[in-house]
């Protein structure tokens, strides 16, 4: 009865999910290399190209690395922080129902709040204003549609630190942390060494494919770049939109083989994670094993 109820879940799954995202990487892939659409003559590898030449395209990549490991460096680091501190207010308490509200925040809205907040004619820029530390609202600092992704960086942040919140104090009950920090105290370790070499390793490690999975979003995300980024460098989602809805005909190709390019990048560091995580429980269970094999 398990097998057929198995292999139906599987089919629901091809049908609804796998298969529209083949046939729609599919299709971006063989107007990339002008197998089809408007200025289809053949195979050809000139729009490849074309994107592998323009600094842009390089540009874009980059920044969407440093904003993504950036973002979630710094969440990573509150939300270790925070739980480490407060673990025991995430049972009981406002915590454990605060936490939960930030996930309720679309992207959208989260890039509207920050820019009234960040930008010179925002909150803190009125508010500097009235304390004086600036003398007129255009004196604040460019922190929204700068250079170096500061509002994108900090709106991305604020979305993933309750959600990392939540990862870390799962794991930190499920990995038995507080009997570990116990053990590791009765044996002479003060309370930092615990926090330094029993919590956040076995946290950082356990949620790594999470960390990478999140980071992998923020690459992709488009709603607050699209807010927050400036005309150059992009973010490399609203590189693609962008090079898709110019009236230059010849982007167009460019824009499926970027979103190519990232599908493929993106695959690749799933596929590259997903064997790391396998590797590392083999060795755990090794671990187990000859513990129990050496009492």
């Amino acid at each position: 009865m398990k097998k057929p109820l198995r292999l139906l879940s599987w089919a629901v799954f091809l049908v609804l999910a796998a298969l529209p995202l083949l046939a729609g990487w599919g299709y971006a892939g063989a107007y990339s290399l002008g197998m089809t659409g408007l200025l289809h003559k053949g195979v050809t590898l000139a729009h490849w190209q074309a994107v592998w030449s323009d600094a842009a395209f390089w540009k874009s990549m980059g920044f969407s690395v440093y904003v993504a490991l950036t973002a979630i460096s710094l969440a990573t680091f509150f939300a270790l922080l925070s739980v480490v501190a407060w673990q025991r207010d995430f049972r009981r308490g406002w915590l454990s129902y605060a936490v939960y509200l930030p996930l309720t925040v679309p992207a959208m809205v989260v890039g509207f709040f920050t820019f009234n907040l960040l930008s010179k004619g925002g909150l803190l820029s009125r508010i500097s204003y009235r304390l004086g530390f600036t003398d007129s609202l255009v004196a604040f600092p460019d922190w929204v549609n700068d250079p170096f992704g500061i509002g994108i960086i900090v709106a991305h942040t604020w979305m993933a630190v309750p959600f990392f919140m939540l990862l870390f104090y799962n794991l930190f009950q499920s990995e038995g942390l507080v009997s570990l920090g116990q053990v590791a105290r009765s044996l002479g370790a003060g309370s930092g060494q615990v926090v330094r070499k029993v919590f956040v390793p076995v946290l950082l490690r356990k949620a790594s494919p999470i960390l990478v999975l999140y980071g992998l979003f923020v690459m992709g995300s488009y709603e607050i770049p699209l807010l927050l980024g400036t005309q150059s460098p992009q973010m490399i989602s609203v590189l693609a939109i962008r090079k898709l809805q110019r009236f230059n005909l010849m982007d167009v190709p460019q824009a499926y083989a970027v979103s190519v390019f990232f599908v493929v990048l993106v695959v690749g560091v799933l596929v590259l994670v997903s064997g790391r995580g396998k590797r590392w429980r083999l060795k755990s269970k090794d671990g187990v094993l000859n513990q129990k094999m050496a009492s």
